[in-house]
């Protein structure tokens, strides 16, 4: 799971210069139709919110300008919509030119044959550079037959999403409470619980909490950096039994349950913890790339540290998350959908844009290394956004696998650990055999 870019060479006008007769219906590089030179139209479904909406209907126009006889028909989904919505358009056969597909999504369709086998036109386009793109992300659009992860290119990464602690400078300073350490393994769990505790506050003085002093704080953190994991992805065999996963939830759980310093999920569900960070009541909390847009706006100053590491281990863990562009097999134009996916994915143009509209860090390296960390808005420490790519990320839970309904059934049962209802050594003894049995049925085939 990868990506890779360096100075990725702008496309140009110039006829056959993208992929000469990949198709019985190729274009140049203009997608400019050889027989007439008709308008092509392609559809592109994606998701996200407001600010991507609009970054990406404005890097689409550049796009549009760049291949004159190219319109694009932009559809953004909310994306607890998304996964219904494309499944039903390609029950009807109206699946989309170019959309979006990742993990679970990624894997169902690439072995359903549902998606165009990208190799044969990366391999003829000087745009490509695999050694200037994160491996990190194009390898989990990777595929020979059996396996993701490995083989040929089915996807281009739409982005690689480095889940980064954020921090209310703020709120540190008129706690008189250092910063956290900006070295990834300074700062344990301990350490963190302790500056936590100083910043969870009652700053109305009605007795109940409304500052808290960390918040999100992701269990695959903890699970990840104490040595533990999910699942055997190989043999269907959860680990969630292990003391090294026990105690690594335990934490998680007492921040809310035992030690306060994190909102329980009853004052989650009152107000979710994004709405509570941007409006000043938590500390610290968890941000992506693409949240930069918003977080510009906000009225307090922020920036990034590395995540705690587990005191047991010295690891320090996070997701690292991606989003691919995939085409229909399907496709009509396959030439320009190619255009299209890799001008959003890999051209150093677009990828400009998309870096200096806030909504990622580049794909490619040679960007990423340079202009990204050069850029003068926060946060400060961007850098922190690299080391996660290059370093302590790993891949999102599930990543490689077409049935989630395992992980489903583990976040959903996992309440009753939030709330209090059970201890972690009981309740995974409860939930293990189920969690097996649905890996099983759905992946083990």
């Amino acid at each position: 799971m990868k990506k890779v870019r360096k100075g990725l060479l702008v496309f140009v006008l110039s006829a056959f210069m993208l992929v000469t007769g990949c198709s019985g219906n190729s274009s140049n590089s203009g997608g400019e139709s050889k027989e007439k030179g008709e308008t092509i139209e392609l559809s592109f479904m994606g998701h996200g919110n407001p600010d991507e909406k609009r970054i990406f209907q404005a890097v689409i126009k550049s796009f549009e300008e760049k291949y004159s006889n190219v319109k694009v028909k932009y559809t953004s989904v909310p994306p607890a919509e998304y996964a219904q919505k494309l499944s039903t358009l390609i029950a009807s056969g109206k699946q989309p030119d170019v959309y979006y597909a990742a993990g679970p999504e990624f894997a169902r369709f690439v072995a359903a044959d549902q998606l165009l086998n990208l190799q044969e036109y990366l391999d003829k386009t000087d745009i490509f550079n695999p050694d200037n793109v994160w491996d990190s992300a194009l390898d989990r659009y990777r595929y020979n037959g059996k396996t993701v992860g490995e083989g040929d290119l089915y996807g281009l990464p739409k982005d690689v999403g480095p889940w980064a602690m954020v921090y209310n400078k703020d709120l540190f300073d008129e706690a008189g409470v250092d910063y956290p350490p900006q070295e990834v393994g300074e700062w344990t769990w301990n350490d963190m619980l302790d500056t936590a505790l100083k910043l969870t506050k009652d700053t109305k003085g009605d007795g109940k909490t409304d500052q808290f002093g960390i918040a999100g704080f992701p269990l695959e953190n903890a699970v990840w950096g104490n040595g533990a994991d999910y699942i055997d992805y190989e043999t269907g065999e959860a680990k969630i039994d292990t003391p090294e996963f026990i105690e690594a939830m335990q934490f998680v759980a007492d921040l809310s349950q035992k030690h306060k310093v994190s909102p329980s999920q009853e004052a989650e569900e009152a107000q979710n913890s994004y709405t509570r960070f941007v409006s000043g009541g938590v500390a610290m909390f968890a941000m992506g790339p693409w949240d930069q847009p918003s977080f510009w706006e906000l009225p307090f100053d922020w920036d990034l540290a590395p995540w705690p590491a587990s005191p047991n281990t010295g690891e320090t863990a996070t997701w690292l998350g991606s989003m691919g562009f995939v085409i229909s097999k399907n496709t009509k134009h396959p030439d320009e959908a190619f255009a299209l996916a890799s001008y959003l994915s890999l051209d150093e143009d677009g990828q400009r844009q998309f870096m200096e509209l806030g909504q990622q860090v580049p794909n490619l390296k040679s960007l990423a290394q340079d202009e990204f960390l050069k850029m003068d808005k926060a946060p400060e420490n961007r850098q922190e956004f690299i080391n996660i790519i290059e370093d302590y990320g790993r891949p999102n839970n599930g990543w490689r696998s077409p049935d989630v309904q395992w992980l489903d059934y583990f976040n959903q049962e996992a309440a009753k650990v939030w709330n209090g209802e059970m201890s972690v050594e009981d309740w995974v003894k409860q939930v293990k055999p189920k969690m097996e049995e649905l890996y099983k049925k759905g992946n083990l085939k």
